[in-house]
């Protein structure tokens, strides 16, 4: 009679168990991946200038962003595309987590598909090669609500404590970081608009956004086993 009463519970606990792996390992996979998408765009270009001089102009590198690489280089596509994937099948706990990550991965996957504009931009672009400006304001738009989304995730998602449980000391460290990835994340977009200019702005503020993203998902995947719970 025990026997039979505990297995079931054993089973589930297993389950569960095998569950917080596998969203920690994705949670992993996703932040590395935003953090490291800046930077081997940025590698890929200049290595492109290097290999064929001439072919991209100097207004490239004065207004250059992470987005403007894609007309250059394939790991904006490459990487935002395995992240956007990703963030669409990521199943969290409550259909608000599912919600959010699917949204997120949506607007990642229409920044690849719908290119913005920028020096080295033709008339026509993208999948459904639309006008150049027109495609650029559905890629402004989507990589806004991309952030927002994220930094909605990491501020109010990624904050919820399990009202059974006692809240650690570990959890009120993350709670903080968490908030203040999601600040980070808004701060970041808001300066881009502002009449404050130096070289590469755009690309630097992505890089900065990207990074509080990168942080907020490694901290909730407690790489390392960093502010574990367990």
């Amino acid at each position: 009679m025990n026997e039979t009463n505990t297995l079931p519970t054993t089973e589930t606990k297993a389950t569960e168990d095998e569950k917080k792996i596998w969203l920690k390992r994705i949670r992993n996979f996703v932040g590395i991946l935003g953090m490291l998408l800046p930077w081997i765009s940025l590698l890929g270009a200049f290595i492109v200038s290097k290999a064929k001089p001439g072919f991209i102009p100097q207004g490239f590198w004065d207004t250059l962003s992470i987005s403007a690489t894609y007309y250059v280089t394939p790991p904006l596509t490459g990487i935002l595309t395995a992240a956007s994937i990703v963030l669409i099948c990521y199943k969290g706990y409550k259909w608000y987590d599912n919600l959010i990550t699917t949204l997120s991965g949506v607007c990642g996957a229409l920044i690849v598909i719908f290119p913005c504009n920028c020096p080295v931009a033709e008339n026509i672009v993208g999948f459904f090669q639309l006008p150049v400006n027109t495609s650029h304001i559905i890629h402004c738009a989507s990589a806004i609500l991309f952030f927002t989304l994220l930094a909605v995730n990491s501020m109010f998602l990624f904050t919820v404590t399990d009202k059974t449980k006692p809240m650690t000391r570990n959890k009120k460290i993350k709670n903080i970081i968490f908030r203040v990835c999601a600040v980070g994340m808004i701060l970041s977009l808001a300066l881009l608009p502002l009449p404050i200019q130096f070289p590469a702005k755009i690309f630097t503020l992505e890089a900065v956004a990207l990074t509080f993203f990168g942080v907020s998902w490694l901290v909730k995947g407690e790489i390392f086993g960093l502010l574990s719970d367990d």
